[in-house]
């Protein structure tokens, strides 16, 4: 009984260690899970953070949310929350060149109602909307696991953009992040 617990044991053991080498000697450039922060939205009184799932190693699916700061008034968006899907061109896995095509679920200031003397204006209710677009940019990755992204894309609104002074939603970033 005893040698058979042990044998046990000592098989468990290297099986373990066999695991462990295993996920040691992964290439962390291809690795499936990315998270991403913008750096430029600060400029704006807003967030951006996302994350992208690599389907294999030309496409990936993603997701990515833009939220003003409590109390900042960014120019016209409030919010928007963005699914994407995204196709490399590069030779390594999932890097280099993109191209992109998402959705967006929007929240947009409401149309202005400015009064005579044009100094003055009324702002409506939120408008809430759907948008679809498309844009493209570059993403490189280290050894390491780092991310270094630029992106810009360009899309419409679908069913409300009459009650807003705006009809489309830009999405531009330079990112940096962390594949794992």
């Amino acid at each position: 009984m005893k040698k058979n617990f042990l044998l046990a044991m000592i098989l468990f053991a290297f099986y373990s260690v066999n695991a462990q080498n295993t996920k040691t000697n992964e290439d962390p450039s291809e690795r499936k899970n990315e998270i991403k922060l913008n750096l430029i939205s600060p400029l704006f009184g807003a967030v951006e953070g996302g994350y992208e799932r690599h389907l294999n190693k030309n496409s990936s699916v993603g997701i990515s949310a833009f939220i003003v700061y409590h109390g900042q008034k960014n120019e016209d968006m409030n919010y928007y929350i963005s699914p994407y899907y995204r196709y490399y061109f590069g030779k390594k896995y999932a890097s280099g060149f993109f191209v992109e095509g998402f959705g967006a679920f929007t929240s947009i200031d409401g149309k202005k109602i400015y009064s005579a003397d044009r100094l003055t204006f009324t702002e409506n209710k939120d408008v809430y909307d759907v948008a679809l677009g498309a844009g493209l940019g570059w993403k490189l990755i280290t050894k390491k696991g780092l991310v270094v992204e630029a992106n810009a894309g360009y899309g419409g609104l679908l069913f409300n953009a009459k009650q807003t002074d705006h009809e489309v939603v830009a999405k531009f970033g330079v990112s940096i992040g962390y594949r794992f």
